[in-house]
């Protein structure tokens, strides 16, 4: 059964729940946000990523009405919401501190905003056990938020931030005060809840991971600007920049200059040319058709026939044991299975990149040509390079030496220092236990990757 993707900010039909036209932020004579242009739809999981001080958390606050722009406008559902006071904005947000009332239970604390709202005490009712029911906090309406673990202080002030059904739910770094393991389980509570709800989201966080858990799309920021705004794996995988990529989980950055490769390389000639003889074969004498070479029968076999099976088959008549000459129609699979493997050959067009005037230069088959001459970097995840103590036959391979190791259980991350100095990272599933496994600090080491595994950088 096909399923639909979600991709609205790839249909030109759709139209963006949230437009940001040349919105400026100043403080001053700090520009906290510069000149930026970006489009948020209904339903998305949007996430804002980045280092401290880039600017998303000012993004947030003037979406929900703290901040106004120096320059440009917000639209909110085709309306300029900038003379819009933020209580009376379709919006709602989740602060990292979830802001709770000490005093108040549960169900008071989600039902605060509709009581000041005067919605009716049986609407209300309703819409508290539904935000209960959805966040699974039906057995903890009485307690007080000191009585509840932080996973469940969270789902509190979420439920809160739902209650009124915004347009849009603004989280402010919403799982930061959960230890590692809640942190994770949330993270998927959200996006099931998310998903529930259809309520757009609008996440601001620094954590990488969390980012790429739950958006559909990340947008990474610095220095004021959004560098890049797409799915997380096209995050991950085709980073547009050397700052995108390094900012994305682990990666190493090898630079050189680039030299354009031919678009397409001439089959190899083979010095020895094929034989015009037919293959030889083991014709029958009598029939003159390709005789079946079945195994020979041994001296318990021979009595049996003799004895019994003659008077249905008819007389023995033993053929000599001999191999059949070769028949490269009837052996290539054999043969190909047991030949020794053959040296990988990099698809033709790209890239290679001279990095080193002693080291072969690197190939990237993906590469533009058009970069020829210029100073490029190779991006390289670590999980997408092999490591082993002999040289493997591949179209990118370096050699070096082992001077670290960090074991994160599932996986090792080798360190390994090349020719020039330059450290890399490689990545190994750890298969085996760690007393099994060959490769330890010093080792002499081959790292090896295919042609299309790196994307060329200019910037």
């Amino acid at each position: 059964m096909n399923q639909t993707v979600f991709e609205p900010w790839n249909d030109p039909n759709e139209k963006p729940l949230i437009q940001f036209k040349n919105v400026t932020k100043r403080f001053g004579d700090f520009t906290a946000i510069d000149d930026q242009t970006f489009d948020i739809f209904e339903r998305e999981f949007f996430a804002l990523l980045g280092p401290s001080g880039c600017g998303k958390t000012t993004m947030m606050r003037m979406l929900a009405g703290f901040e106004k722009p120096s320059e440009g406008q917000i639209f909110l559902a085709g309306q300029d919401i900038a003379p819009i006071p933020p209580n009376k904005r379709a919006v709602n947000m989740m602060f990292q501190s979830y802001a709770l009332f000490p005093h108040l239970s549960v169900w008071d604390n989600i039902a605060f905003g509709l009581k000041r709202d005067g919605m009716a005490r049986d609407a209300i009712g309703d819409r508290v056990s539904e935000m209960l029911k959805l966040t699974r906090l039906e057995k903890f309406a009485k307690r007080k938020p000191h009585q509840i673990s932080g996973g469940q202080r969270q789902r509190v002030a979420l439920a809160r931030s739902l209650a009124k059904a915004p347009k849009l739910l603004l989280l402010d770094e919403p799982l930061g005060a959960l230890d590692a393991k809640l942190r994770q389980d949330t993270q998927f509570e959200l996006m099931d809840i998310q998903e529930t709800t259809g309520t757009t989201f609008v996440i601001v966080t620094h954590d990488q991971e969390e980012a790429m858990t739950v958006a559909s799309r990340v947008a990474v920021m610095d220095h004021g600007k959004i560098i890049q705004a797409d799915t997380p794996q096209t995050i991950y995988e085709a980073p547009l920049s050397r700052y995108v990529a390094d900012f994305i989980g682990d990666v190493n950055m090898i630079t050189g200059t680039a030299k354009a490769r031919n678009p397409a390389s001439e089959p190899q000639s083979d010095p020895t040319p094929p034989s015009t003889q037919p293959p030889e074969k083991h014709d029958d004498a009598v029939s003159g058709t390709p005789r079946r070479l079945d195994p020979q029968p041994n001296d318990a076999g021979r009595w049996l026939h003799d004895k019994v099976l003659k008077f249905v088959l008819g007389p023995r008549s033993d053929a000599p044991k001999r191999l059949p000459a070769p028949d490269p129609t009837r052996d290539a699979p054999l043969a190909s299975a047991q030949a020794s493997p053959q040296p990988v050959e990099a698809a033709p067009g790209g890239l290679e990149i001279h990095w080193h005037e002693s080291a072969a230069p690197l190939i990237a088959s993906n590469g533009d040509p058009a970069l020829d001459g210029q100073t490029v970097t190779l991006s390289l995840r670590p999980e997408k390079m092999s490591i082993s103590k002999t040289r493997p036959d591949a179209a990118n391979v370096l050699h070096g030496k082992v001077v670290d190791i960090a074991y994160l259980g599932n996986i090792s991350t080798y360190h390994v220092e090349l020719v020039d100095g330059l450290k890399i990272k490689a990545q190994a599933t750890n298969t085996r236990r760690v007393s099994q496994r060959d490769i330890t600090w010093e080792d002499d080491v081959w790292i090896s990757f295919r042609d299309t595994a790196g994307v060329v950088l200019v910037e």
